[in-house]
């Protein structure tokens, strides 16, 4: 009698296990399936949106788009001084962002990851990454143009410089705290300082990584349009001074996008094939710089 009821017993055991296995099974594919067609709607919108830029862009690209400056109406030129100021302050935003931002995210990592200080550095820092770039913008017309009583390429850069820092440091801060204690320990325990630990150590072995959040930093100013629209405004000539209006790829693309003329607009899908393609551009030789040093 006993036998039996044990063997009762371990088939309905049995049972319910596999019930469960079926429901948790049941639940898998469902959960995959929601997740592939989430992936899908994403990559369909992703590549007709690089379709598209890659159709129109090719259209309006030419010599003259690379050599000339911005036309008038229904005239030929091209983008090249939107180019040039883009690429100038893009390059020096970054140049003055990415020590600032990788410098407070050693300290928030390495040195004061609990004290006030960094608290406060990281709920400001919070903020700086949700405000929009218009408030920023607006902040800079009220601190440097309005001040200075005209638009500059400095105000451009200091703009976008505040972009980039709040990234690098967030970047660099999650970075900096993946790198393993042990490493640490292990480079205390020879007598290495702490400066010197986190040179060659920490940072080292971090280094993909805040390359990587650099790259994004990039990539988010490259196409910024309403922090210029305030700051460095635009300038249909060439111009090399950043003490004057520049003119700049974003801006450019948003004026020419919106008017009614035909090269005009093909200058500006032009404009966005460039931008997209300098920012891919710029995301590969990052990988392909830093694959064989993680």
């Amino acid at each position: 009698m006993n036998t039996g009821n044990r063997l009762l017993d371990a088939r309905a055991l049995e049972k319910t296990r596999q019930t469960r296995y079926d429901e948790r099974k049941f639940v898998n594919r469902v959960a995959l399936t929601l997740s592939l067609l989430a992936m899908a709607f994403g990559l369909f919108w992703l590549f007709w949106i690089l379709f598209e830029t890659v159709r129109l862009g090719l259209g309006g690209l030419t010599f003259a788009t690379l050599t000339q400056m911005t036309p008038p109406p229904n005239d030929e030129g091209g983008l090249a001084n939107a180019i040039y100021g883009s690429f100038l302050m893009v390059m020096l935003a970054t140049f003055v962002g990415t020590p600032v931002g990788v410098m407070a995210g050693i300290y928030l990592a390495e040195y004061d990851s609990k004290g006030w200080l960094a608290t406060v550095t990281r709920f400001v820092n919070d903020i700086l990454l949700s405000a929009p770039s218009i408030v920023i913008g607006l902040f800079v017309y009220a601190v440097v143009v309005s001040r200075f009583k005209h638009f500059s390429g400095w105000a451009g850069v200091l703009a976008l410089a505040l972009i980039v820092i709040p990234v690098v440091i967030r970047t660099t801060e999650n970075m900096l705290q993946l790198v393993p204690s042990g490493l640490r320990e292990a480079a205390y325990a020879l007598g290495a300082p702490k400066w010197k630990v986190i040179l060659s150590i920490t940072l080292k072995a971090a280094r993909a990584g805040v390359v990587t959040g650099v790259m994004l930093a990039i990539a988010r100013i490259a196409g910024e349009t309403a922090p210029l629209l305030f700051t460095a405004l635009s300038n249909q000539f060439w111009t090399s001074s950043l003490n004057q209006p520049m003119a700049s790829l974003p801006v450019t693309i948003f004026k020419f996008a919106m008017s009614p003329y035909e090269n005009w607009q093909k200058l500006a899908w032009a404009g966005v094939f460039l931008i997209t393609a300098a920012v891919l551009g710029l995301n590969i030789l990052a990988r392909v710089l830093t694959r064989n040093k993680l």
